[in-house]
């Protein structure tokens, strides 16, 4: 439940693209948070009601007018939204923990040809030195669109698995879709042991009959006890002839092309409620009430299949949703609003408990132009799902098919791929706390109230401050700042004060975008590559964002990236940075450090921004704890920035990440 709802919103899953404004969309959370100033106090109340239902909001109050069931109410106090957070998920279930190849980048589009369209892309990507992490097929790939098929002529089976075998061995993934919805089809195996399984969702006591992408079809009903075995073994029977990485579940609102004219009440009450923002009925192209209703079943299955982590992408969610899946904001178009509008669904889906969420990047409906695209890959670099896709009917979009539109590709998830281990250590703490990965500004600054209604920027974690040009033709943005110093990731050297929070014009060229980090905070980076997989083996760098009135701290959660069970082969890595005698001191404390120790990762750079001029030179640099290196060995580099900052680059170091560390940087005289 979004803020700011227009009388009357509606909760009710529907098969309506997200293009669409002001009507229910793929999925409900009938949740809310009640931000209060001045001390930014926050409690929120979720109705746990899975009927359709009607949310009307005046201002001071919200009134529900609920079709059936009961009236579920919880109320959760914080006083601060993280907690707020981590209450909620602790009722609904904790965010999964996603693999670590899954915060790479993804290409899809719905109307790939055939295996060489995608072989094709895969190189066109390779050759435009563009990060590619994940290829994803739509239902092009199906055998007249029927699950777990591979179309003969366009996708034949033996060279998709040479593609996919050569997809793994480059350190890339392969994802498809999947439809809740089996055609009807006696020649069609997956058909026919549906029905000798008898697991079909029923109608008087004989399976529904529904249309969609196949035409005829039978939806395999998720409730029953049977049907996770059923729906596993077909995952296992696919997944024997094309190894794929992850399933992406589409269509499951329950998505149909025809309607039920029933005359139950159940499926027809007499109250309307705002379906689809004209009164439709609540069976209006979707499955009738009275049949029971996939992405836990697909969680399962993949667990059981791959014995690893599971990635689960779905279209539809409710209250809890984020235990399984993802989720990405559905058929959106390729304009201007689109993109805008895409920030507050994902800062939406953070809170709902879902936080591992993106949009279609370019837009999916309609054709988009090189400065859309090359401002929303500069947006959409840094959701914490990042996929381009497209609709058949729409132009080529690619990153590679303009230039400007690569050459920001590479800036922007180069920085993205180097933001890598925060992004990994904000998925476990979204997986241990229910914290969201991308979060409104008020998270970190609640008794800022100028905070309360932006949309238009977002922090990841509590430091990072994305402000992405959303406008046509815009070379600025202007950017609400918090109180503080903010430093440009793109480049250390400029940066921005403000005493008490205040917008700030910052220049934003085409091929720019605005990332900054606030005083206070320390990450720890890797180097740029084209997966993640390269990227894992590179050394580490720290940034420290060196603060006058706080220390600086930051974590770092490792572990293999994709094991179901972690046991014991993890780490975690607390940062702390202050001074300390007129030392600069940076220090780690490690747990379970000899998982990282295997692994052999080091702590190769310090980088200091932030400085006032006792560092514009350097006296010393002192290893007191971890790995000794000879002073003389190491690089030392000192710079003057704009606003007064000096900025300390410590190079050579080579501290075992899986040992605690001590350094102390001495002033020079």
């Amino acid at each position: 439940m979004a803020c700011n709802l227009r009388p009357p919103n509606l909760t009710n899953n529907a098969d309506i693209p997200s293009a669409n404004k002001d009507v229910n969309l793929y999925g409900s959370h009938p949740f809310y948070i009640d931000l209060r100033s001045p001390k930014g106090d926050t409690h929120s109340v979720l109705l746990l009601n899975s009927n359709g239902m009607d949310v009307v909001y005046t201002g001071d109050r919200i009134t529900y007018k609920i079709l059936g069931g009961v009236l579920d109410l919880y109320f959760f106090v914080g006083p601060t939204p993280e907690l707020l957070l981590q209450h909620y998920t602790d009722l609904i279930g904790r965010p999964a923990l996603m693999p670590y190849w899954s915060f790479g980048f993804h290409q899809c589009r719905y109307g790939y040809k055939d295996v060489y369209d995608l072989e094709n892309v895969v190189s066109n990507y390779s050759k435009s030195q563009i990060p590619l992490e994940v290829m994803w097929t739509d239902i092009d790939y199906m055998d007249q669109y029927k699950d777990f098929t591979l179309d003969p002529v366009n996708f034949p089976a033996d060279r998709m698995k040479k593609f996919v075998d050569q997809l793994h061995q480059n350190g890339q993934k392969y994802v498809v879709i999947v439809d809740p919805g089996i055609g009807v089809n006696e020649s069609y195996d997956t058909y026919v042991r549906g029905l000798d399984a008898d697991i079909y969702i029923k109608r008087n006591g004989t399976p529904y009959q529904g249309k969609v992408w196949p035409g005829d079809l039978y939806f395999p009903d998720f409730l029953n006890p049977k049907t996770e075995a059923y729906w596993t073994n077909e995952i296992k029977i696919f997944h024997e002839n094309l190894p794929v990485d992850g399933l992406w579940i589409d269509m499951n609102e329950i998505a149909n092309f025809i309607s039920d004219q029933s005359n139950s009440s159940l499926d027809n009450p007499p109250y309307k409620i705002n379906n689809s923002g004209n009164n439709r009925s609540i069976n209006d192209r979707t499955v009738p009430a009275t049949a029971l209703h996939y992405a836990r079943a697909t969680n399962a299955a993949l667990v059981n299949v791959t014995g690893k982590r599971p990635f689960v992408l779905s279209r539809s969610t409710f209250v809890g949703s984020g235990k399984y899946a993802a989720h990405w904001t559905g058929d959106n178009a390729a304009n201007w609003n689109d993109l805008a509008y895409s920030i507050p669904g994902i800062l939406n889906f953070g809170i709902f408990g879902v936080p591992m969420v993106g949009a279609d990047i370019c837009g999916f409906l309609g054709n988009t132009n090189e400065e859309l695209c090359r401002r929303w890959i500069q947006l959409g670099a840094f959701y914490p799902f990042s996929r381009d896709h497209s609709n058949k009917q729409s132009s080529r979009q690619e990153l590679y098919i303009w230039e400007s539109v690569a050459e920001s590709g590479r800036q922007v998830l180069g920085l993205r791929y180097r933001l890598l281990p925060y992004l990994y250590t904000l998925n476990y703490e979204a997986h241990t706390k229910g914290t969201p990965i991308a979060r409104p500004l008020f998270f970190s600054f609640p008794q800022d109230n100028s905070t309360y209604n932006i949309s238009s920027q977002f922090l990841l974690g509590k430091g990072v401050l994305v402000s992405p040009v959303l406008k046509e033709g815009a070379v600025s943005v202007n950017a609400y700042l918090p109180a503080g110093n903010w430093f440009d990731l793109f480049n250390y050297s400029r940066s921005f004060s403000t005493s008490e929070g205040e917008y700030v014009d910052l220049e934003a060229a085409s091929n720019s975008t605005n990332v900054h980090v606030r005083e206070g905070s320390i990450l720890p980076l890797q180097g740029e590559a084209l997966t993640t997989q390269e990227a894992r083996n590179t050394s580490f760098r720290l940034l420290v964002a060196f603060s006058n009135t706080t220390n600086s701290s930051g974590e770092l959660y490792l572990d293999n990236g994709d094991d179901l069970q972690v046991g014991e082969r993890w780490s975690f890595v607390s940062f702390n940075s202050g001074l300390e005698n007129n030392s600069l001191v940076i220090e780690s404390l490690v747990e379970n450090g000899n998982f990282s120790i295997t692994q052999k990762w080091i702590v190769d750079e310090v980088i200091v921004v932030g400085l006032k001029n006792d560092f514009n030179k350097v006296g010393g640099v002192e290893i007191v704890r971890g790995t000794r290196v000879d002073e003389e060995d190491l690089v030392i580099n000192t710079v003057a920035n704009e606003g007064g900052f000096i900025t300390v680059e410590v190079s050579k170091l080579s501290l075992l990440v899986g040992k605690d560390f001590r350094v102390e940087i001495k002033p020079g005289s």
